[in-house]
């Protein structure tokens, strides 16, 4: 999954930074450079917040505790920032019906993924797939930050948790540098603040660890977020089979890939996040939906077609052999 910052951005006036955090590339670009080490300093801390409090890979987090809970009907008091992500997760199962569903906790491990990606064996016997228990029999209580899970539930908080983190971020930092800010987590972006002139320049493509090339197309953003979902960057083999991170709730296997990338634009990053992961898991019905929430999306078939939706603007170096609405 990504968003790279075009090339033509690195030569410009903004400063830039990345590094690693959450399992993945965090990059920060802050339109004013003599303000980029607060911004830095902002992300850092949001980053950290975010994965002592919502990382299913350290037994020392709160979703950890929280999971470790399931299915002794004890209520789990969370804190501010947890009960954000989770209010958030389980905002994004309700507008998808199910298709993005936090309770696939069991069913992603089951496939291999229990460690982070670094560490996951690339290969391995076939699994014994886990169906999600499903959103709906999560126990949440946002007032009082009181979390009950069903037994053999966990949650994952991967599908919504780094957007979220990349809009807190950015807002965050915004404010505290009073310039503007893009935050880039592995092609989940956040923008706030002002804008350099003319906008942020983002180039599309599969692996947000790539160089950026003028190759692909490129879209530019004044605020709101983007986020990309992919199943080639996040993959690995169980079963003779491949298998990536998107998980479809229903079979407790990774959706099949029927698109490579998706790519959306909304308000902020989590709706964007959102859409992107209901698209791959929503396979073949996923142009029919994304038109349905008016967002502009495009869609990459396994064979290299793209499917423009709701006003993402055309590239004239691709074909839109997927159909463009």
């Amino acid at each position: 999954m990504t968003a790279l910052v075009d090339p033509a951005v690195r030569r410009g006036e903004p400063a830039r930074t990345s590094f690693r955090a959450l399992g993945t590339t965090a990059e920060l670009l802050t339109a004013d450079p003599a303000r980029a080490d607060l911004a830095l300093e902002v992300l850092r801390a949001e980053l950290d917040a975010v994965d002592a409090a919502c990382s299913r890979f350290r037994p020392d987090s709160e979703l950890s505790r929280a999971n470790a809970a399931a299915g002794t009907g004890r209520p789990v008091a969370v804190g501010a920032l947890l009960a954000e992500a989770v209010g958030v997760a389980l905002r994004a199962a309700e507008l998808t019906e199910g298709a993005v569903d936090p309770t696939v906790g069991p069913a992603i491990a089951a496939l291999g993924y229990d460690v982070t990606f670094a560490a996951i064996a690339r290969s391995g016997p076939s699994p014994v797939l886990r169906p999600a228990t499903g959103w709906r029999a999560v126990g949440w209580d946002p007032a009082l930050r009181l979390l009950t899970l069903p037994a053999g539930a966990a949650l994952d908080l991967g599908a919504t948790a780094k957007a979220l983190a990349a809009d807190r971020a950015a807002h965050q930092a915004a404010r505290a540098t009073g310039c503007g800010v893009l935050v880039n987590l592995g092609g989940d972006l956040s923008v706030a603040g002002r804008p350099p002139d003319g906008g942020w320049r983002i180039a599309i493509a599969d692996d947000h660890g790539a160089v950026p090339t003028d190759a692909g197309p490129v879209v530019t953003v004044h605020g709101g977020g983007l986020a990309t979902s992919g199943t080639t960057v996040r993959a690995w083999r169980r079963g003779g089979r491949t298998r990536h991170h998107i998980i479809d709730p229903v079979t407790g296997d990774s959706a099949p890939a029927i698109w490579r990338t998706a790519s959306v634009a909304a308000a902020c990053c989590v709706d964007a996040n959102t859409a992107t992961t209901a698209a791959i898991v929503l396979g073949e019905r996923a142009p029919a939906w994304l038109h349905s929430t008016g967002l502009p999306a495009r869609l990459v078939r396994a064979d290299g077609s793209v499917c423009l939706l709701n006003g993402w603007p055309s590239d004239p170096a691709e074909d839109p052999t997927g159909g463009s609405r």
